[in-house]
């Protein structure tokens, strides 16, 4: 099997989770096998404070990361301190989520496409092609990185109109479960 790959980009709160949000409905709704993880973002007041990742298939819902603070250590700029041992659980999820009819991995970023870390067990389920359709969110800083990688892949603006329903149209019709 050689599925769709379907890179989802936008800038940060451009609606990427949930745009893979109304798709992961649309194909369970059509009796679609959904695996993968997907990544919302955490609130409190108003401000961003964390990400949490879902697995698909279970349920199963975890904190990732957390925003850094003053306290925290200084020598590196990344604003999230990511839970080591909730990366690894991931990866798990993401090792065992092929083949499905819909992957989501929500989201490739910097630690996968330039660190090499992260989600790598993301990377080699997008790349083995078993699934029907595969949605990748990569940031538009990314994606050319991405696109490198994936030459055959489409890309879908999260915020474009009327995206979410021509993807959910596609799920919805003949993709196999």
């Amino acid at each position: 099997m050689s599925g769709e790959l379907v890179l989802v980009t936008g800038p940060s709160g451009a609606g990427k989770s949930a745009l893979c949000r109304a798709l992961i409905v649309a194909a369970r709704r059509a009796g679609r096998d959904v695996a993968g993880l997907l990544c919302p973002a955490a609130f409190a007041g108003g401000s961003k404070i964390g990400i949490e990742v879902l697995d698909l298939r279970s349920g199963e819902l975890r904190r990732l990361a957390r925003r850094r603070t003053a306290a925290d250590d200084a020598t590196t700029s990344r604003r999230w301190i990511f839970d080591e041992a909730v990366l690894a659980w991931g990866n798990d999820r993401l090792a065992a989520a092929t083949p499905c009819g819909l992957l989501v991995v929500d989201e490739l970023g910097p630690l996968e496409l330039e660190e090499g870390r992260g989600w790598s067990a993301g990377l080699a389920a997008v790349d083995s092609g078993a699934y029907a359709t595969a949605l990748v969110v990569v940031r538009p800083g990314l994606l050319a990185r991405a696109r490198a990688r994936w030459p055959r892949a489409g890309i879908a603006e999260a915020a474009a109109p009327g995206v979410r329903e021509r993807l959910a149209a596609r799920l919805a019709g003949g993709i196999a479960p």
